[in-house]
């Protein structure tokens, strides 16, 4: 299950799958391959449970089906099935990450190599030709248990040939330096949306800006923590909830006070049936000069596949907008120059951050906010997922609220996102390791207190 560390476990099972397969009639490979994949996609997307149980079982269920049809596809016997179950698993791959509903691109093999050797060979064909490679590993051994040397060698031919490529591939280059500071409100994990905490959540992250102690370029903050009342409704204002106009004037004052560009995000409803969900350049001198919308939704989060259908068979909980996607490239430009943006989501699709770097991106932001979510599971994909993008795109990436956990000697323990919970600033914590530029282990100080309000600084 990736992507906490055990890598090499990937390869050890698909050695055991292929022996579980071989020279086994099709329905049986069929169902042995369903097997193999509900054992890593349940429990690698157990978080779902927390939201939809049903959608948890239906989407896992269907998942595991592309991999038993990968394994029905194939040859039965020797090196022609070996040879299909590497284009059949990677085919398997592909399909999840495009169907349905855009795609579901959760629990993947190239993430489980996000911190291995073969994580670089991504910047040639991307993150397709890590998961042949996967395959190819654990075919290979495999087929020593056989003592068939010579499919042991073919297969590591081709990996040490596609490592020495990667070796040589084009990479980013440092252009120049520019200080950046990630922030991170904090609060308790699983918080739900709810129209009177989302003044508190901005005001924590008001609060964390303002500690920022040095100069700095870039003030990220992360996804939807500006969530105000729907600018269309004509209401009596509260000072139970947060509107749009004043958190708009607040943020420039904060640019101003800085003076650096700040990128927060905003989500909030624009009529009776759809939200947006978008990041915006603020300049140092509190002026709103550009704004990407996010293009890639999340759906049953952001937005209902079969709305009509869902709701006439009487499902509840469903979200009452749909998101309303972007149609721009995911880039702003800023007055340090242009960045790309993957918001949230996004940075699971490697097509979104060649979009971003396509169009001049010069970094990756991936402003994301996973307080809704159980455990720390999709949490810990989203950052091998911003590991590839980096590798991917040879770009610098920065991902703000992604859930850090509290070091041990911190006092504390648990994980701790946006939302709802008492902290106080002045207890700052430990540092700790925290996004991944470049695709290596770079340690970045982030600076945890209770509540995780945190700083990165590079």
């Amino acid at each position: 299950m990736p992507p906490w560390g055990w890598w090499p476990l990937a390869f050890v099972g698909f050695a055991l799958a292929d022996r579980l397969l071989a020279e086994q009639p099709r329905l049986v490979r069929a169902r042995r391959m369903w097997l193999v994949a509900a054992c890593w996609l349940f429990p690698a997307t157990i978080w779902m449970l927390d939201l939809t149980p049903p959608g948890w079982v239906i989407a896992q269920g269907v998942a595991a089906m592309a991999f038993g049809l990968a394994a029905m596809a194939v040859p039965a016997y020797g090196n022609p099935r070996r040879l299909g179950l590497v284009g059949a698993i990677t085919l398997a791959e592909l399909v999840r990450w495009s169907w349905p509903f855009g795609g579901v691109p959760l629990a993947t093999l190239a993430m489980s190599q996000a911190a291995s050797p073969l994580a670089p060979v991504v910047r040639t064909f991307g993150s397709l030709l890590l998961v042949a490679l996967v395959v190819v590993v654990g075919l290979a051994l495999a087929a020593a248990c056989e003592r068939n040397w010579r499919a042991v060698g073919v297969g590591a031919a081709i990996v040490v040939l596609c490592v020495a490529w990667a070796g040589v591939a084009p990479r980013g280059n440092v252009v120049r330096t520019i200080d950046v500071a990630v922030v991170q409100g904090g609060g308790k994990q699983r918080t739900r949306a709810n129209p009177e905490d989302n003044p508190l959540v901005f005001e924590r992250h008001v609060a964390a800006t303002r500690t920022i102690d040095r100069s700095v370029d870039l003030v990220l903050w992360p996804e939807n923590v500006v969530n105000p009342r729907p600018p269309y409704l004509d209401e009596v204002r509260s000072r139970r909830y947060l509107y749009a106009d004043e958190a708009a004037a607040t943020l420039a004052e904060l640019a101003r006070t800085l003076h650096a560009t700040i990128i927060p995000g905003w989500f909030y409803a624009v009529d009776d049936t759809a939200t947006v969900n978008y990041s915006e350049v603020i300049t140092p001198d509190g002026v709103t000069t550009d704004r990407y919308d996010k293009v890639r939704t999340v759906p049953f989060g952001e937005f209902v596949p079969l709305r009509g259908l869902l709701e006439g068979l009487g499902v509840s909980g469903l979200p009452p907008h749909d998101a309303r996607p972007g149609t721009e490239p995911a880039v702003l430009d800023t007055p340090f120059g242009r960045v790309g943006v993957s918001i949230s989501w996004e940075i699971f699709f490697d097509h979104r951050s060649r979009d971003a770097i396509g169009n001049g991106g010069q970094i990756l932001l991936n402003p994301t906010n996973g307080a809704s979510y159980w455990l720390t599971v999709v949490q810990t994909q989203q950052l091998a997922s911003s590991r590839l993008r980096a590798l991917e795109t040879g770009r610098f990436v920065l991902q703000a609220a992604w859930c850090t956990v509290l070091p041990a000697n911190a006092g504390a323990v648990g994980w701790h996102q946006d939302g709802s919970g008492a902290y106080d600033f002045k207890q700052l914590g430990y540092p700790v390791e925290a996004v991944f530029f470049g695709g290596r282990a770079l340690v970045v100080v982030e600076i945890c207190g209770y509540g995780n309000n945190s700083f990165i600084y590079f």
